[in-house]
């Protein structure tokens, strides 16, 4: 199977080592919307193309990953690629979801293609959870939790604030509220109740660090509504202590079985990541496969995780899996 990589960030180098660990997949071409040139693979003879050039490599890819970021790459980047690959990506901003679908399922199914959306730990395995267990427990709660864990979107939100050099966030569950739920509960709560913040922040040289912290802890959409602590430290400590990108959390469904619903159940599913980037890209090539055997059907259009049986992920036969794995 033949992958190739549009886009040679953390999430694109991540595919490239994944691909390593797959005995069925070859990396084939890795697509930039830099020089060329610029760009020094890690894996031997892979070449290096420049986005121009993508349609002089329709019939050399199975499937194209497409590792740009949701707020401005992928909605335009997933549909006008599907018209030429099959394509998937991690599009992750929830309140689009259902827009960017129909845009790539439009496209995808005009050219003949099959394309998946939303694909990683959350959207993508989260999500299978929160399926399977509303499905299971009908009458019940659902509760995710995020962390701890590195917020790419909140740690640029930081570096962005007047006098900030540099920064890293960090989001971390409630202890408190993850018992409860633990527990069967079920409390109701809110945004501060479920998750606290944490920053970890290089300022300027002679920056009002007063200031900055009013303007982090006071951020609408990111962190007003959190409980949020500020330490500030040097570049070298920043780089010595946080330079990786762990993430996790987990996913809850509890509810109640029975006559007089006297029985309580509660299912918890859980990740904790050293790299955030490298296991979305595992979650994702598991899912490069699943496509390519779909296109291969003759299938068309868009997909989610929610369309794909379990056994299109893996590699196993289908006797192989009934004998080792049911």
């Amino acid at each position: 199977m033949k992958i190739g990589i549009l886009g040679y960030g953390n999430l694109g180098r991540g595919v490239e080592s994944a691909v390593r660990q797959n005995d069925d997949m070859e990396l084939t071409a890795i697509l930039t919307r830099r020089d060329p040139e610029s760009i020094k693979p890690a894996t031997d003879g892979v070449k290096v193309y420049s986005v121009d050039d993508a349609e002089k490599l329709k019939d050399e890819i199975d499937v194209l990953v497409i590792c740009g970021g949701s707020a401005t790459d992928l909605p335009k980047q997933t549909p006008e690629y599907a018209k030429l690959f099959n394509v998937i990506d991690s599009f992750d901003t929830h309140a689009r979801i259902p827009e960017h679908f129909a845009n790539v399922d439009k496209a995808a199914k005009e050219s003949g293609h099959t394309a998946l959306i939303s694909c990683g730990w959350d959207p993508g395995m989260f999500s299978v959870m929160r399926l399977y267990g509303s499905a299971v427990l009908p009458e019940g709660e659902d509760y995710t939790f995020w962390g701890k864990g590195v917020s790419q979107g909140h740690s640029d939100a930081i570096r962005r604030v007047k006098g900030v050099k540099n920064g890293k966030q960090y989001t971390i569950p409630v202890q408190e509220a993850l018992d409860k739920v633990r527990a069967g509960e079920n409390p109701t709560l809110t945004t501060r109740q479920k998750h606290v913040r944490e920053c970890f922040v290089v300022p300027e040289d002679g920056a009002d660090l007063a200031q900055i912290e009013k303007d982090i802890k006071t951020m609408p959409n990111y962190f007003d509504e959190y409980d949020t602590t500020i330490h500030f430290i040097t570049e070298e400590e920043l780089e010595r202590d946080h330079s990786g990108i762990p993430h996790g959390g987990f996913v809850f469904r509890t509810g109640v079985t029975g006559l007089n619903k006297e029985n309580k159940h509660v299912i918890e599913y859980s990740l904790k990541l050293d790299s955030n980037p490298e296991f979305t890209s595992s979650v994702i090539l598991a899912y490069a496969r699943a496509l390519n055997r779909l296109a291969k059907e003759g299938q068309t259009g868009c997909k989610s995780v929610f369309d794909i049986a379990p056994a299109y992920l893996s590699p196993l036969s289908a006797e192989e899996l009934r004998a080792h794995m049911l």
